[in-house]
């Protein structure tokens, strides 16, 4: 059986802060930064069920930031697959700092051959 679940400890920095990334005036983790991270574990989770030559774009997805984290903290972000249907992935998102849980989520990603998908994407230009 696959990988269903797939986990990312990371340390906050200073460009992953609201400040510098530019979604809020606070030095605490930012928002986008956070939802990164949990595209970042998704697409590599997603990653191990696909042919040579497809990768996964994000079309999808829903945060819940309910708690910040500040500058060096660690971030554990975990996505778990909750379903696999056709060319579509579906996850499930938890981040937690030292504190505990700081936000949820769940995002779609679907399957695209690399070359096409970055060719219709430089057609636009």
């Amino acid at each position: 059986m696959q990988e269903t679940k797939l986990t990312i400890t990371k340390t906050v920095t200073e460009d992953m802060l609201a400040v510098n990334v530019g979604s809020g005036s606070l030095r605490v983790l930012a928002t986008p930064t956070l939802a990164a991270l949990f595209e970042n574990a998704s697409m590599n989770l997603a990653a191990k069920y696909l042919d040579e030559g497809s990768t996964t774009v994000g079309c999808s997805i829903t945060v819940n930031h309910n708690a910040p984290s500040p500058l060096g903290a660690e971030i554990t972000v975990t996505a778990v697959l909750t379903k696999q249907e056709g060319r579509f992935f579906d996850f499930s998102l938890t981040a937690s700092d030292n504190k505990g849980e700081v936000a949820t989520g769940v995002h779609q990603r679907v399957s695209v051959f690399s070359n096409r998908f970055q060719q219709k994407a430089d057609s636009k230009l």
